[in-house]
């Protein structure tokens, strides 16, 4: 019998040494316990925040897609998250056939939700300038201090609006047709021809391939 205690207690003196040598917890041999996080501990995802979300406002039919399409690819790539509004909801579409899918409309926005608006032009925005509920985003924009930004024909819009009054902005223009220039001027903007101009919260760009430089400005200024 002592023999067989001897030999016992042997193997229990070889495992545990085997144990240290491997390094293997002691504690295997205690009850297991269920393991739960801390009632404290939170695990966070890369989900983007309502201050990373911009508004971005296209006419329903004959938005220009450069200028909605390479400015949301921009901003995208700087970790924002883009929404759509028109007219009405369902998948406007560009002159070139583009096809943006508006999820809001105006009425149902709240601009605390976001962090910048994007007016994009085209010859469908021109037949909105003087569309209230648009105009009344821009306002409202402006109004709480976050960014409001206009390309191509949009930024006559922010003119009707109110919002450039004193502010050096740009807009399209062509050598035969003025008008949008005269806009901005009769609504009290100083008007610059530049690509892309900003002043204070307010950027405009002056058409298509302006596209991607008013992105990154937009994106500068959020940084």
């Amino acid at each position: 019998m002592k023999k067989k205690n001897v030999f016992y207690t042997i193997i229990l003196v070889l495992a545990l040494l085997g144990m240290v040598l491997w390094g293997l917890p002691f504690g295997i041999f205690s009850p297991k316990q269920s393991i739960a996080p801390s009632p404290s501990s939170t695990v966070s995802f890369p989900y983007k925040t309502m201050e990373k979300k911009i508004l971005m406002v296209v006419a329903f039919k004959d938005f220009k897609d450069e200028e909605y399409f390479v400015t949301k690819e921009v901003l995208e790539k700087a970790g924002y998250l883009i929404e759509t509004t028109s007219s009405q909801k369902g998948i406007a579409l560009g002159t070139e056939g583009g096809e943006a899918i508006v999820t809001v409309l105006p009425k149902e926005i709240d601009s605390q939700n976001y962090t910048a608006i994007v007016f994009v032009g085209g010859s469908g925005m021109e037949k909105e300038l003087d569309n209230r509920e648009f105009q009344k985003l821009a306002q409202e924009f402006v109004k709480t201090d976050k960014i409001a930004a206009a390309i191509c024909i949009a930024p006559a819009l922010l003119a009707k609006a109110g919002v450039l009054t004193n502010k050096t902005a740009t807009v399209w223009s062509s050598p035969l047709d003025k008008s949008a220039v005269q806009i901005l001027k009769n609504n009290g903007a100083i008007y610059e021809d530049q690509s892309v101009v900003q002043d204070g919260k307010i950027i405009t760009a002056n058409g298509p391939d302006a596209a991607q430089e008013f992105g990154k400005a937009i994106v500068s200024l959020l940084k």
